[in-house]
């Protein structure tokens, strides 16, 4: 549903809760009418809780030469309010063999490691946003597909139990420009500021640096400030035969700007300088089973989602896969193909 849609269908809540006390006194009824109560505008227009089970076939891990199969849990909340949204996902990813977790020797060494469990990685996302429609009271932000424009804020968490221990933490603020798209769709665009945190065991005195290492002994790492923009788009197949009218498409991007060494310069070699990140779902082609097989399904549209996906993530975590010095993309030389990740996904997503 778009912004002007949700827009539309919070006015027409309230004109319908003033329209029988209006009617009669127009009327000037001269006998005593019994007032209708008031209706209850509830504070959350929308408010979607989401589970998820998905598998990722061929997942990368930088500097590990071997594909990955990792398994997905998700817990995604969505709501909608009088000014605005908010938009939260939780979710934990289980590799397999192929990316061990720590301890168990090292994987980024040539000495072959067997019979280690997969690393779990946590990863946290929120977003918000407040529309200036809504806190301006006026229409001036819909201008043909233009629906509104939001201030948005946000924060990413992450941490993961392998050798290298990330804990990323990052901060995202700007603005967001929402479009309207047929059949029921949005396309999103948001501008950001963005400045990140992390951890890095390759950055720990005694591990590759020299121990005792100035400014950098712990492994944690302040990144430069710099620029993201974040896209995301849904739109249902509403061109499709009505029988079928079970389809949508949908799809996301983040590109994030290079965001230096992690540390003061001159301390870290510039081969570890980062560039431009993609991390990107293309496109997402989701089946609503629950509208396609329970009866009277149009109302329960969503509940029960299977969908498969195409996953593009290039230069993970800003490391450059195009530069042959690097040691972590490149094995001997080579590009190990670790630092770009290609890859199908499939799940079902149930709402509750």
């Amino acid at each position: 549903m778009s912004y002007r849609l949700k827009t539309i269908a919070a006015a027409a809540l309230s004109l319908a809760a003033i329209a029988p006390m209006s009617f009669a006194s127009a009327a000037d009824l001269p006998v005593k009418v019994k007032a209708k109560p008031v209706a209850d505008v509830p504070f959350f227009f929308v408010n979607d809780n989401l589970i998820t089970y998905a598998v990722q076939f061929t997942a990368t891990s930088p500097g590990v030469t071997d594909k990955t199969v990792k398994q997905v849990y998700a817990y995604t909340h969505f709501d909608l309010w009088a000014y605005g949204t908010n938009f939260i996902t939780l979710s934990l990813a289980k590799s397999d063999h192929a990316d061990p977790a720590n301890p168990c020797g090292d994987p980024f060494t040539a000495t072959p490691v067997f019979g280690c469990a997969g690393a779990a990685e946590f990863y946290g996302l929120i977003r918000s946003t407040l529309g200036w429609n809504q806190l301006f009271n006026t229409k001036q932000f819909s201008i043909g597909p233009l629906a509104n424009i939001s201030f948005e804020v946000g924060v990413d968490g992450e941490t993961e139990n392998q050798f290298l221990a990330p804990n990323k933490k990052d901060v995202v603020a700007g603005l967001q420009f929402a479009f309207d798209l047929p059949y029921k769709g949005f396309f999103d665009v948001a501008p950001l500021y963005y400045q990140e945190w992390n951890h890095n065991a390759f950055l720990q005195s005694g591990t590759f640096l020299p121990a005792p290492y100035p400014g950098i002994s712990d492994g944690n790492t302040r990144f430069d400030a710099t620029w993201a923009l974040e896209l995301n788009y849904y739109m249902e197949l509403g061109f499709l035969p009505q029988a079928i009218q079970y389809f949508a498409i949908s799809g996301r991007a983040g590109f994030y700007g290079p965001k230096g060494l992690g540390a003061s310069s001159g301390i870290i070699s510039p081969v570890n300088n980062t560039k431009m990140e993609i991390n990107s779902e293309p496109i997402r082609l989701t089946f609503d089973a629950s509208k396609a097989f329970y009866p009277g399904g149009a109302k329960y549209s969503h509940f029960l989602d299977f969908w498969v996906a195409y996953r593009y993530w290039e230069n993970k975590f800003g490391l450059n896969d195009q530069d042959p010095t690097n040691g972590v993309c490149y094995t001997a030389g080579v590009n190990n193909r670790s630092c770009t990740e290609k890859s199908l996904y499939a799940g079902v997503t149930a709402k509750f």
